[in-house]
């Protein structure tokens, strides 16, 4: 499997940012897909994943209701819609996949190398 992120770049506080996964190798539809993302000096934390069908999502709480986790199947893409970004947004935002939706690094075996965030004014 190979996951690569695109999309990230440079908002304002408020603004918006839509973030893309292209997921290549292997069946896409048998992989929950998920992101996550590191700020400099802090642990890679879980934002968002969806399950294989597509059924399933779940959100961080710091970013529940701004964020939106989809996927698109004739694609084999993932995307994250960011709105409302704020500076504690700003980190570097990794896809992952794995064989179900879970909050925790451990269960997604395979990463990309992730796209920068920025939020500031």
């Amino acid at each position: 499997v190979q996951l690569v992120e695109s999309g990230g770049g440079s908002v304002q506080p408020g603004g918006s940012l839509k973030l893309f996964c292209n997921f290549s190798g292997r069946r896409f539809q048998n992989y929950a897909m998920a992101w996550f993302r590191q700020a400099p000096e802090k642990e890679r934390e879980f934002v968002a994943t969806i399950s294989g069908d597509g059924n399933m999502t779940d959100y961080s709480d710091s970013v529940k209701g701004r964020f939106t986790i989809s996927r698109e199947y004739d694609k084999n893409m993932v995307y994250l819609q960011m709105n409302s970004l704020n500076p504690e947004d700003a980190a570097v935002y990794y896809c992952a996949a794995g064989g179900e939706p879970a909050v925790e690094r451990r269960y997604y075996r395979y990463w990309g190398r992730g796209t920068h965030v920025t939020v500031s004014s």
